[in-house]
């Protein structure tokens, strides 16, 4: 019997895309569903009451939720292709530390980037650098978080940098002046058929950053 997997997604998700690079690195096939979050289908209704978010992942008729979760049930389900966590339990809790604090931290100050102006943007600017400047620490220099293979640090970073791009129109700076090694680690990621596959075009995602400052009434 083939397995059914269904991922219920929305476009500039930054947790959709990592989704998206976990299935590709496992050369898995589904379908994607691509939901309206003005609208939301009876189906995302019905397989995440809880949070009623994307993405859900629906393997044969059972969701999982939360992007974290998701991508490590991938990792646990399809084993045998592209591990995506360490074996070494240390490791694999270090990798699964630096994952937490990305979700968190970026996805927090991103949001205040766009949304605030002056002094109070500027103050932003600089803590989103000290996160990358931190995250940069722990690369060091090695070619991926994980080392000498791409992984979950990795797949949960990237979806990051692809609205690095908006952020640095929008708001007037270079990570690659400040944070080159992280940038050269980026284009290392983007010559992977799963992840530059995964994230979506830049001025496309720059249009549907500007409607978005629209729908929040900002100028």
């Amino acid at each position: 019997m083939a397995e059914e997997i269904i991922l219920l997604d929305f476009w500039p998700s930054m947790f959709g895309m990592k989704v998206r690079i976990a299935l590709a690195e496992k050369g898995l096939k589904y379908e994607r569903k691509e939901e309206d979050l003005l609208n939301k289908s009876p189906l995302l209704l019905e397989m995440n009451p809880i949070h009623k978010k994307v993405p859900v992942l629906i393997h044969n008729g059972k969701p999982i939720c939360e992007s974290q979760i998701i991508v490590q049930y991938i990792d646990e389900v399809w084993k045998d292709k592209s591990p995506l966590l360490p074996s070494d339990p240390y490791e694999r809790a270090k990798a699964r530390f630096w994952a937490d604090y990305i979700d968190k931290k970026l996805h927090l100050l991103g949001g205040k980037l766009w949304r605030t102006k002056g002094e109070e943007q500027e103050a932003s600017k600089k803590e989103y650098l000290e996160c990358l400047k931190l995250l940069e620490e722990e690369l060091g220099d090695k070619p991926y978080f994980g080392g000498e293979n791409f992984g979950f640090v990795d797949l949960t970073l990237m979806p990051y940098f692809s609205w690095l791009h908006v952020f640095e129109i929008a708001t007037n700076f270079s990570v690659e002046v400040e944070r080159p090694k992280l940038i050269t680690w980026s284009k290392r990621c983007m010559e992977r058929d799963s992840v530059s596959t995964s994230l979506p075009d830049h001025q496309k995602l720059y249009d549907f950053f500007l409607q978005l400052k629209k729908w929040h009434g900002i100028e």
